[in-house]
Parts: C-alpha cells; structure tokens; sequence
C-alpha cells in the first residue's frame, strides 16, 4: 500500500503505550545519558507548533542516545501550579485541580500524537501531594539550615545551635542578617524559647522579612520582577505597586559566589552564562558611612549614620549629594516638614513603577529632597541627602553616594536640580557628560590630590577603616530571593506561628495539604485566601486530595500541636511558581518513592541531568534557582553533583507568520466592502487586516472561509490578481489575536507526525528563532513518501532484494551514517534533514532495494520519524518494538575512498568518451589503457596520436 501515515502512526503510538518501550532501568551495565526537557505549564490553549520544538529536538537526541548503546532518560511531567488555573478558578468557581487535570489531558494527548519517546511511568506533577510533599520537605531542610562562611557550606542549625550554646555568638562568621546579637554561651542560655527562635531566624537560609515587593491587587498576589511590565501585570495588565511585606525569602546571596564559578564549570550558551553574571552582579568596593548632620530635627531616627556601598572608593571627595531608595527605612525620618509633601507625591509615583522598570528607564531624571543632610565622613563637607526612583532599596544599602563628575546618571540628576558637579581628576573633561576616567591624578581630593587611581583607592579605604567609618567590601546586586504568594494554588508552606515566629511542623505530617475553601480570593480582611480555611486537613495519604475526603473526615484531621494543646495558625501564603522546578529532575530518577525524594541508588547512578533544553526567559529564574537548590542539596549530602545541568541548549522560538487582507478606504477614511489584493494595494488607500492563517494556502486567501470567519464580510467584493487574491505576510509572535497560532493537530491530521517532526527540524538551527512558514511543508511529506517507496514495487508491494550492494549503494549509506552522527553530535538537526533528502535521492536513482543498504537507513531515519521507520522495521521481519534499542550503523570511512576514475578523454582539446580506470594505476599504465580502450580505438581510426598527455586523476588528452 501507499504511505498510510495515519493508520501507522496511530498503531505505534498505541504499542509504545502498551509496551513502556522507552522505560529506563536504574539498574543497567550500561552508561547512563539524561535527557530532559523544562516541563510545561499545562496552559489551557493547549500546544501550538512553537512548543514542541525543543521537544522534537531532544526526543531525536534520546532516541540516537539509545541506538548508540546508551541507557537514556528521557522523561516528562507538568509545572502544574499557577496563576492562570487559579484566575480560571476565580473566574468560574472551578476548583484549579479540575482545570489543571484537564489541561494536562489536552497536553498529554498533543504530545502522545507526536511520537515523542518520553518514560511516562516517571511522569511528576508539582500540584500532587507525593510530590509537593517533597518540595515541603526541602523547605524544611533549608529552614534548618544556615550558611557557614568558614566552610564555605550549608550546615544544619543544630550544629549553630551547640556552638551559640559552647561558646556564644564568638567565633561564627554567617550569612545572616545585619542586626545580630553578640552574646555569650550563658546569655544565650539565660534567653526564653522566643527569644533564641528570634535569633536563629536571622540565620536560617530560609527566613521571615519586611521587603518591598511588586503587588498586584487585582491577582492578589506578589509578582516577580519579570512578570511586571510598565507597572502593569504582564498577565491580565493589572495594575501593580510597590508594597512593603513580611514574606519568607531565601538566601540565594549565600551562593552568589559559588554560582559565579559554577558557571566556568557547565556547558551552556555563553549568551546566558552572561545573563547570571550580570544577575548576580559581583562588585568589589567599600562600605562608606557617612554620619547624619544633626542640625536639622531628626529627633526619630535610630542610627547616626547612613550607609553605602561604592565600587569607586576614590571619588569620594567628588559626592555633592546622596541618593535614597524611596522605600528606605530612614525616608520618613529624614523628611522635614517643608519636604513631606513632596517626597509623598514622589513615593506614591514610585510604587506605580517595577524594580526592572526604575532600572532599564536612564533618561528620565526625577526625585524630591528630604530637608536633611549628612556629612562626607573625610572632609566634614555638608551633602543633601534626596530620594529618587533609580536607587533600589533591595540593593547594597538602598543609598548611593552621587558622584556628578563621574556618573553619568548623578550627572544628569545634578545638573537637572543645580546640584554641584565637582571635577576631581586633571584629565577630566565634565563640560557636557560624566567623565568615568581612572586615567590622570586627582584634584579638589584632600590627601590624595596628585595620586593614581589605585594610590588613591587604597589610600581612602585605609582611612575610612583607620575612622571606623568605612571597610573594603565584596557585593552582589543579586538579592534574597523572595519565596512566597498569597494565592491558594501553590504548596502550603509547612510552618506553624507560635508567639509570631514560625515553627516547622512535624515531619510525618507531610503533606500540608491545601485546603477546601469558599473562595479562591483574599479574605475581607485582606489575608491571603488560604485564611479562608476552616480546617487543614494534612496527614492524610499521599495519593487522596482534598476534595475526596468528606467534611467530617476533613474536621477530624484539624491540626494541633503534639502535645502543645491548642492550635496554631498555619502560614497563609503558598510556595513561589518555581518552588516545584528547582529540584524535579531528581523526582524523576525515582518517581514513585514515598520514602525519600529520590534513592540513594538512583542519584548516585544518575547523577546529572546530562542534556537539558529549554528557553532562555528562565536564565534568572528557575536555571538561577535550580543552581541554588542543587548546591545547598549537595551541601547536606542529599546529592552528589555540584550543577544539575551539564549540557544546556537553548532553542530558538518559532515565530507566528501572519497573513494580511487590505481594505478599501473610501474618501471619508470609512471602510468599505471591498478588498484588494497585495499586490494592487499601492493603488489604493487600505488598512491591513489580520486573518486566519488556516484558511490561508501559499498566501493565497479562501474567499469562502474568509466570508465564514468574518460573517460581516459576507457579501465583500474582492480584486483579484490573477484570479486569486494574494494576502501580505507579516513576521510576528505567535498569539490568537493575530490569527497566526498554526496548531500542532491540524498539520499531523494532513500530514502526519514524522512529517511535522521532521520539517520543525527543516525550518532551520535549532539555537534561531525562525518564523513557521506551512508552505514548505509539502516537500517533508513527499520525502517520507519516497522513503517508503524505496521499499516497494511499481504496485505498492513490499520488495527487498537479498543481492550484495554495490559500491555506489554503499557510498551513499554510509556518508549518511557520518553525516547524521556527526549533525545529531552537535545538534545541527536541519542539516540532516536535507542530507537524509539527498541520500534518499541518490538511492532512487540507484534503483536500490537491497534490504543491507535499506535496513541500516530504518536505524539511521528512527531518531527523526520513528513511526515510518517503526512499521519499515516490522516488514523488513524484525521483532516489534526492538528498532528503538537496535545499533546505529558503524560507519567505513573505505566506501568513501574513491578507487577509481572516470576519465575524460579529449581529442586535440574535444571531449569525445570517458573511461573509468583504478586510481592505483600509474601514468604510463594510464596511457597505456586509454589508448588500448575500444572507444578510444574507433575514434583514432588507426591514427598513431602525437602525443599522450595524461593528468593523472584529472583528464586525458590525445594530440593527434
């Protein structure tokens, strides 16, 4: 029969899902490789032809990691907590498990009907409680555990807790927070319970703390920096504003070290290794502090001083006014009453701004003066001290010391506000911008007037010390990553309050299950909407959920402390989105353990993600977070390896190609009902309008779909070109309002699943964005259709012959083997497709059914459409199922040796005849054969030639 893609790629997704023919073993002799993709959203617009990309790229690897000998996992799963189920749930009322489940039935099914060879025994979903107990459990191993800057490692809070009670505060150098108390062993055993949890708390790696944060009421909930765009939500366009709140954070900045180095260690794109340095954003400079100038009222504050950080130490003499972050702590201080109605209206115009927006926005300058002054703790010279929105308070102090002559951003404040821009190097040319310049001596600089640029560095921070005023210091822009929301959909954070501080609860009541609630909103009181809760219900088996429980059930699993008597309120925020992410690659090693997160056994054989491929929107999120959990992981001896990703390939995105039809615009600028086609609009006064690229063919539009898809256009007039009328195409992103999203389902229902795999790979490297563009698509399928004509006869029967190949049958097998090996090696999937293309062709021109040379093409073709290959397999009488574990074909560089050549023979200059000979041959052996050649005989006609002239490799010329 004909190619019948649809029966046979139906029968071997249902036999692979019968069979678990892609179930990874953990206990193998052979070596390991793990293949993983970032797991989906489960988003209820299901797949679109972009998404499965880096899927079919990654599917191919695993499948050619298998035909060479490797024991491959490649499994998937499903990110399954987030907004948009709980915006639904809002919405509708629809409890968000309902909406996820049946996403994840949408995906489940797109994916199954691409062939991808994924271990679905190990499939994880972050929103099921024997998985999200798992998350919980890590929480609590970082809650116990602080960060040893002398062992440079997490260690548990006990061992912090036997040293406080040995030796006191003495002799701990921690990451912690700023304001800790000096004690000695007896005062830290003379303090009540409250009173050591307080103190612990500044140390734990995950901890309680008032921070600004990016608060969307209409979500009800904190967003991260990247979810905010503009001051609106990039989700729903909501308004957002900055906020103060107590929410739990992490210290990422413990590892900001390590997770600079660990970048020189793995092997990702160096675009995004970028990204992280910059993230992180180490800085080696001073602490400064210049003291507060007590002539102005300042009665409220509790410090004398405010303090910054400098990478630039040796301009200090040049700092004309200081910058605070509007949320800083001592702004309501600072401002005399002649400011306060300024510096309101300026904090209220802040909060309207994302951190990300104040950053990226260089040119407007804004801010308000405080009234107040502090003085330059070298000089005594009198500086006011301003708030403005380019000064974050999250990083370093939340206060710059401004340096007009030599930042362009102070320069541009000063100049704005009068302020003084005070030239402190002789070079130093500050007419018309700031001069960074470390070149030259210093001026107008006190005591390092005439030094260099390092002099001088060295010598303002030995006096800042020498004062008590200043420090040499390392810091990280990266700050603690805040880890809460106040949604209900996401991981109950397993904490109890007692007495204000947070305790962790019992270990064996794992999971905290989330709750039945009314609503999926904040209360009336503005908790979050697990406040909502009457009962917790936790406890309960790890497979069953809330809903399943009955009410009395759900009263009788009320939580009290063991032995406390009486109750204690739960925390009522839920886990950040990326809590699930940063550690589900090892659930996967070991899906179905209830004992631990994943066996000893199995992460000591599967160590490391060796291949992993996602987008590059995740560098300073979940790739960021994942690094951190892994290491303070290692650090407790949960795993073994430093980095979880070894390889990282980033897949470029497939961009929407929108089509266009031009409406007639009438003299009063109306629309009319009439359209023009592309090529004529130049003609004519038009506005583009997007249409559905589904009933659009080769540009060419669908007049009846179109009158069906816009019914007010029913009875539209259409010029023509040629009798079609032609669209314009646009490249943009792929989004429903652009009528542009090509889906996955449509294009396999026509042409099959090998055919859209392979021509996703065809579109072009898989590193570059590149728009989709269906017209090419035909080409694909006729391939696969040659491809298995290969294997038939003239009436579709299938044929192979036993012969022995020929030699050029041979050439073209194995430049195939090495060219596939080495395209798959490095990833270049687009190549391949074209030299498959090639191969298949010089195969059809051979005539070639010769099942020796057919056979090793089945193995060779599997990793890029492997239900054509699958079914060729079968016919050709192996065993169902084993093409997938067959061995790749080894390659014989000596069939590509050329062992002889066809010689063009001239006559006095003319090409006449070609005669092949053994490159073995000398020339005069050459000679000696072309003149005894038949053709060559009959075209001397008895004439003796001249002369001979052989080139050896080249050609023959004959002189007659």
């Amino acid at each position: 029969m004909d190619y019948q893609f649809k029966d046979i790629e139906k029968k071997w997704q249902q036999f692979w899902a019968d069979n678990n023919t892609f179930k990874a073993e953990n206990n193998t002799n052979k070596p390991k490789y793990y293949v993983l993709d970032m797991f989906p959203y489960p988003s209820g617009a299901g797949l679109h032809v972009g998404h499965p990309l880096g899927y079919i790229a990654s599917d191919i690897f695993a499948r050619y990691k298998r035909l060479k000998g490797f024991n491959v996992l490649h499994p998937m799963g499903y990110d399954s907590f987030g907004l948009p189920a709980e915006q639904y749930a809002i919405q509708t009322g629809q409890h968000p498990s309902v909406t996820t489940e049946a996403n994840i039935a949408t995906y489940r099914r797109q994916l199954d009907q691409i062939g991808f060879s994924f271990d679905w025994s190990r499939e994880v979903r972050t929103s099921l409680p024997d998985y999200y107990k798992w998350t919980q459990w890590i929480f609590m191993q970082l809650f116990n555990s602080w960060y040893n800057k002398d062992a440079d490692k997490a260690e548990s809070v006990a061992k912090l807790v036997a040293h406080f009670e040995n030796n006191g505060s003495a002799g701990i150098n921690a990451v912690c927070d700023e304001e800790i108390l000096s004690f000695t062993a007896a005062e830290w055993k003379a303090m009540n319970e409250q009173d050591q949890q307080a103190e612990l708390l500044k140390y734990r790696l995950t901890y309680l703390r008032e921070s600004t944060v990016n608060w969307c009421a209409a979500l009800g909930t904190v967003l991260a920096n990247d979810e905010v765009k503009d001051g609106f939500s990039e989700r729903g366009g909501y308004p957002v504003e900055q906020k103060k709140m107590t929410q739990w954070s992490m210290r990422i900045t413990a590892y900001a070290q390590r997770l600079l180095e660990g970048l020189d260690k793995i092997d990702w794109p160096e675009p995004l290794k970028e990204m992280q340095r910059n993230w992180i954003g180490k800085s080696v400079g001073a602490s400064v502090r210049f003291p507060l100038d007590k002539t102005t009222h300042l009665s409220q504050l509790t410090t004398d001083y405010i303090e910054v950080f400098t990478t630039r130490a040796d301009t200090i003499f040049g700092t004309s006014f200081l910058v605070i972050a509007p949320e800083h702590e001592l702004v309501t201080a600072l401002t005399t009453p002649e400011q306060k109605a300024d510096i309101d209206a300026y904090i209220i115009q802040t909060k309207k701004k994302s951190e990300l927006d104040r950053m990226a926005d260089t040119k407007t300058v804004s801010g308000a003066f405080t009234g107040s002054y502090v003085t330059n703790p070298l000089n005594g010279d009198k500086i006011p001290v301003w708030i403005a929105d380019y000064v974050l308070a999250g990083y370093g102090t939340g206060a710059v010391m401004a340096v007009p002559s030599g930042d362009q951003r102070d320069y541009l404040f000063a100049k704005h506000y009068n302020l003084p821009v005070i030239q402190i190097m002789d070079i130093q040319n500050i007419e018309t911008e700031a001069d960074p310049t470390k070149e030259g001596k210093y001026v107008n600089s006190d005591f390092i007037n005439g030094l260099t640029y390092k002099e001088a560095t060295a010598a303002v921070v030995a006096r800042l010390e020498e004062k008590g005023l200043g420090k040499a210091k390392v810091n990280f822009r990266m700050r603690d990553a805040i880890f809460g929301r106040q949604r209900y959909w996401g991981e109950p954070v397993p904490v109890y309050f007692k007495g204000g501080l947070p305790y962790l609860i019992e270990e064996k009541d794992l999971p905290l299950l989330l709750p039945e609630i009314d609503k999926y909103l904040p209360t009336e009181s503005g908790e979050p909407p697990l406040g909502r809760a009457t009962n917790w219900s936790y406890n309960a088996s790890p497979k069953s959920s809330p809903k399943e429980r009955t009410s009395e059930e759900a009263d009788s699993s009320l939580s009290f402390g063991e032995g406390r008597g009486e109750a204690y309120a739960y925390e009522l925020s839920t886990m950040p989105g990326w809590a699930g992410s940063s550690w589900y690659w090892y659930r996967y090693m070991d899906a179905h353990n209830d004992k631990e997160f994943a066996s000893r056994e199995a992460i000591e054989y599967w160590r490391d993600v060796d291949l992993y491929i996602g987008g590059s929107e995740h560098a300073t999120g979940h790739l960021l977070y994942s690094r951190f959990w892994n290491k303070f992981m290692k650090d407790i001896g949960l795993v073994i390896e430093e980095e979880p990703f070894k390889k990282l390939i980033n897949q470029g995105m497939i961009q929407g190609r929108s089509n266009f039809v031009y409406r007639l615009i009438d003299d009063a600028g109306r629309g009319t009902n009439t359209f023009i086609s592309h090529g004529l609009i130049k003609q004519f006064n038009t506005s583009a309008i997007h249409v559905d690229v589904g009933i659009v063919e080769n540009d060419v539009l669908n007049l009846n779909k179109f009158k069906t898809f816009r019914p007010e256009f029913a009875d539209a007039d259409f010029i023509l070109e040629n009798g079609k009328y032609i669209c314009g195409v646009e490249v943009e992103k792929m989004s429903k309002s652009k009528f542009n999203v090509v889906n996955p389902d449509d294009l396999i229902e026509r042409y099959g699943a090998d055919t859209l795999r392979m021509y996703e790979m065809f579109l072009g490297p898989l590193e570059q964005s590149k728009p989709w563009n269906t017209n090419g698509i035909e080409g694909v399928f006729k391939f696969l259709r040659k491809f298995w004509r290969l294997f038939h006869d003239a009436d579709w029967n299938f044929n192979l012959s036993n012969a022995e190949p020929t030699k050029a049958e041979l050439k073209s097998l194995h430049k195939i083997i090495r060219k596939v090996e080495e395209d798959v090696e490095r990833f270049s999937f687009n190549t391949s497709v074209s030299s498959f293309m090639i191969a298949v062709n010089e195969l059809t021109d051979l005539k070639c059914n010769k099942r020796a040379i057919l056979q090793n093409m089945v193995i060779i073709l599997e990793p890029y459409a492997p239900h054509i290959c699958e079914e060729l397999w079968v016919l050709l009488g192996n065993e169902a199922g084993t093409l997938s574990y067959a061995t790749y074909p080894k390659f014989n560089p000596a069939y590509l040796v050329e062992d002889e050549f066809s010689y063009p023979v001239s006559f006095n200059g003319k090409m006449k005849t070609n005669v092949s000979l053994s490159l073995s041959l000398d020339v005069k052996e050459i000679e000696e054969a072309i003149l005894a050649h038949a053709d060559v005989q009959k075209y001397l006609d008895g004439k003796t030639p001249k002369k001979v002239i052989v080139v050896k490799g080249r050609i023959v010329n004959l002189v007659i």
